[in-house]
């Protein structure tokens, strides 16, 4: 059993998706409806401009997201079809993504509410007020014990599991910074703050979440073709209205990556392919199914692999 999981904020860089769209106009077409969507060249910042502006939550979730959904169109031009896998999942803005994969958003509706995420995300805290930090080498119930005891009146939850080894916390940003020292203390490797311009993944995205509720209202849900494994969950759905509603819970509810994979592994996948940019997935991947099969498909070369691979 295959599933194709699809990469979230983080893995953005100048020029991902480039060859691709050179290489497919299927995938060209994806960077070409995106821009309409949002009625600005979004592409040509992904392929021309600066990381820092790139970089920007705003900007970094639908450019992602068009990647992606890049090269699966790219790969749908080498014969290979979403039904050559049994389960989709994304982490965090991947799971939009996913989504969009398996049909139950269409492309320009999900740029455009990638965009309101991550301009209500911004928006939710102010820059400065929060924080978040990796813990490496402390199991998730560890991290959780030490979010809880650092939060001292403010917010300080567990906000992404990403694999056995590697918890992000999230919330205000002193209460994270004790977090971080206590972690150390208890005997993590490492713990270091992150790079990002908000509290993600905590209670502080609440304004966020509502903000979300309002737009994800306004576009229509069909049925994946695939079963997509949520985040908040860590299970396959494929109900519309749940699908929806999860994505809410999504803004403020921790990504629960390591019990997804663990879930697919369970029923039986063996094989995963990350689709879009970077192998950050793949590595998590392989900490957490030891005996999974990874793919990164990022580039024309990756595609045209792949779809040999498959017909061998």
């Amino acid at each position: 059993m295959r599933a194709f999981v699809f990469p979230g904020q983080g893995a953005q860089t100048i020029g991902m998706g480039r060859a691709l769209a050179d290489a497919y106009p299927a995938a060209k077409a994806v960077f070409d409806e995106v821009d309409d969507a949002l009625s600005e060249n979004l592409s040509d910042l992904i392929w021309n401009g600066d990381i820092e502006t790139l970089t920007l939550t705003l900007n970094a979730q639908p450019a992602l997201m068009a990647t992606s959904i890049a090269a699966l169109r790219a790969l749908e031009t080498e014969g290979v079809t979403l039904e050559a896998a049994d389960f989709v999942a994304g982490h965090s803005l991947g799971e939009y993504s996913a989504l969009c994969a398996a049909g139950s958003l269409s492309l320009s509706d999900t740029a455009r509410l990638l965009r309101a995420r991550g301009a209500a995300m911004q928006e939710a805290v102010p820059v400065g007020v929060g924080a978040m930090a990796a813990i490496l080498g402390l199991d998730f119930e560890a991290v959780a014990e030490v979010a809880a005891e650092a939060a001292e009146g403010e917010v300080c939850q567990a906000a992404n599991d990403n694999d056995p080894a590697q918890v992000v916390v999230s919330g205000h940003a002193a209460a994270v910074n004790r977090a971080v020292d206590l972690a150390k203390a208890r005997g993590a490797k490492r713990a270091l703050l992150l790079p990002v311009s908000a509290p993600f993944h905590c209670d502080l995205m609440q304004p966020a979440a509502a903000a979300m509720a309002e737009a994800l209202a306004a576009v229509s849900f069909d049925a994946p073709v695939v079963p997509i494994v949520v985040n908040v969950r860590a299970e396959a759905v494929t109900e519309p209205d749940r699908l929806r509603a999860l994505l809410v819970a999504q803004v403020t509810g921790s990504v629960r990556w390591r019990e997804s994979v663990q879930f697919m592994e369970t029923a039986g996948v063996t094989e995963f392919w990350e689709i879009g940019a970077g192998k950050a997935l793949s590595g998590m991947i392989k900490r957490i199914a030891k005996g999974a099969e990874t793919r990164a498909i990022g580039q024309p070369e990756d595609v045209v692999a792949a779809a040999a691979a498959l017909k061998a």
